[in-house]
């Protein structure tokens, strides 16, 4: 069954069928129901520096309060737009590092915006399991999408598995099989109390592990702003990749060419006016607003190649394409620790959500959605794999759309689910973000991977800079950092290459070295747990010359003289 909750008192009694079928002629056969007295105004209303703001805040919609259908479609549609940059540059960069080709990458590209709708509208939905305390779901717009921590996996092992003689599809067959094994982990996380997560994985192991990935995935964008992250970029003087994309192109240019550098450019400088002028919308959708301008610019250049637009079907849904399923035992620890970020991950941006839509977020009603939310996100990623996508996590960017329009409402997230899946059927949609140029998409994903990096430092900063947590820090980004820039660093320790299961071993004991947030999140894991807190940061206070001498060891008579003086300067203090 589906809300009401049993924990909390968020919701409402029941709604008999005739209520429904009244509230459903009002919704849509009135003009209060339909429009209501909204100010539309307010979300298309630029923030220009001789225009007067107006002094009367917006709205705010709650999560089950009663809203226009009309604002219910273009706030969903705003929510739908702040997702689309990220839920499909992770199968366009994993499909061309994989050699899949133009038509498997737009099925792929497809298939992302229809399965990330369908598991948006799980967490939104939020089901009880009968006869358990247990939740599927957040019951708040917890839109979900796929996930960037496996694009560094995943260039790794396909490089890896390539050079063991495994074929593009069945490689990127592997990744998936692999996924939906480890995804159990996730699930297995979600039954375990929220005190003992918040232990293992508080901010100080989270935190660094994020910044990492992010670091990671800024170089993929950034090659690719340079004209390509294929064989072009080594810039060979003759052959078909002597420019790129390739020489077949209908404006080809040498790899860092400044025609290439000037269309990233654009679409950052789009970005960044948005933010400073834009309005509400334009402001949550800066980054697709960017794309378009960059787009636009391409297309007005020459830079577009329309032939996969054209080959295109007009329609696509999951599974046109299908992959032979595998376990890649090399990927499991690095997909396993995939895993335990999109929790981390999870559980920040639950907290977030219930913060910008004005609920708790302590107690018991709030501990279930963080319960709901994680098994929800372990079982996506679980569905996601055997509908041929890569893992999924909970966007945070939909948290500032919340924020800006100031509607936590759920039928904005099923308006967002339905323009999702629409968008994702319709497969010439799909080839149209496929043929955008290398360039444009990586002046837009630079900025995107650089947001993941800037949300592993705001998470760091969440714990207090001690002198035991900068230690954590520096031990644990120190050789995250040294693996994210020399990958190959770890590639001549081992000299064995006699095949077998202990070649599989040392493959998978490589493949995680050679991953710089693995690397961290171990390092932070095990440095948390074995290093005890210091005792300025234990939260004690010393009242007397006894506890001075079990802290210390010693007993120090000018200590207890100085908390003698402080304690006068309080009461004078209190005096006054």
């Amino acid at each position: 069954m589906s809300e009401p909750d049993r924990i909390g008192p968020d919701v409402g009694p029941k709604k008999t069928m005739a209520d429904r079928v009244r509230a459903v002629k009002h919704a849509f056969l009135t003009r209060d129901g339909l429009l209501g007295n909204y100010d539309y105004g307010f979300l298309f209303r630029p923030n220009l520096p001789f225009m007067r703001r107006p002094r009367k805040a917006a709205p705010f919609f709650g999560l089950d309060d009663r809203m226009p259908v009309v604002l219910g479609l273009i706030l969903g549609f705003q929510h739908a737009l702040a997702m689309l940059a990220g839920v499909v540059s992770p199968p366009i960069i994993i499909g061309n590092a994989v050699n899949l080709g133009p038509e498997m990458t737009r099925y792929l590209v497809s298939t992302s915006l229809i399965v990330c709708g369908f598991l948006s509208a799980i967490q939104i939905t939020r089901f009880h399991i009968k006869g358990t305390p247990y939740y599927i779901g957040t019951g708040l717009i917890s839109v979900v999408g796929t996930s960037f921590a496996i694009i560094p996996v995943a260039l790794g092992a396909f490089e890896q598995m390539y050079q063991n003689g495994k074929p593009c599809p069945d490689a990127y067959g592997a990744l998936l099989g692999t996924g939906i094994v480890c995804a159990f982990l996730e699930i297995f996380i979600s039954f375990m109390p929220t005190r003992w997560i918040q232990r293992i994985f508080p901010p100080i192991v989270t935190g660094p592990t994020v910044l990492l990935v992010g670091v990671k995935l800024i170089s993929s964008g950034f090659k690719n702003w340079l004209g390509g992250s294929g064989p072009c970029m080594n810039m060979p003087e003759t052959g078909l990749y002597s420019l790129c994309p390739s020489i077949n192109a209908p404006h080809p240019l040498p790899w860092g060419a400044t025609e290439f550098i000037g269309l990233g450019f654009s679409v950052f400088i789009t970005i960044i006016l948005c933010e400073r002028f834009g309005s509400p919308i334009m402001k949550s959708t800066s980054i697709v607003i960017g794309l378009l301008t960059g787009c636009i610019i391409a297309g007005a250049t020459n830079y577009f190649d329309k032939t996969g637009i054209n080959d295109a079907p007009a329609v696509s849904f999951v599974w046109v394409y299908i992959f032979k399923l595998s376990v890649y035992g090399p990927l499991v620890l690095p997909l396993l620790a995939v895993y335990i970020i999109l929790a981390c991950e999870a559980i920040g941006d639950i907290t977030a959500t219930c913060d910008v839509s004005r609920l708790d977020v302590e107690g018991g009603l709030f501990d279930s959605r963080i319960q709901g939310g994680l098994l929800a996100d372990g079982l996506n990623g679980l569905v996601a794999g055997l509908a041929t996508i890569t893992p999924m996590s909970t966007y945070a960017q939909n948290n500032g759309v919340i924020a800006l329009t100031r509607c936590a409402n759920r039928k904005a997230g099923y308006a967002a689910c339905s323009f999702l899946i629409i968008m994702g059927i319709f497969a010439k949609f799909a080839a149209a973000l496929v043929a955008i140029p290398s360039a444009v998409l990586g002046g837009m994903t630079t900025f995107l991977f650089c947001a993941v990096a800037v949300s592993g430092m705001s998470i760091t900063a969440t714990m207090p800079f001690s002198r035991r947590n900068r230690f954590i820090l520096t031990a644990s980004l120190s050789v995250g950092y040294g693996a994210t820039l020399i990958p190959d660093w770890f590639e001549h320790f081992f000299t064995y290459s006699g095949g077998g299961g202990l070649q599989g071993l040392i493959d998978a004991v490589n493949l995680i070295m050679e991953t710089g947030f693995a690397i961290t999140a171990f390092i932070a894991i095990i440095l948390n747990l074995f290093l005890d807190d210091e005792i300025e940061d234990s939260g004690l206070e010393i009242t007397s010359s006894n506890d001075i001498t079990r802290f210390n060891g010693v007993e120090s008579p000018d200590l207890s003289a100085e908390k003698s003086e402080n304690e006068t300067s309080a009461d004078i203090s209190k005096q006054v």
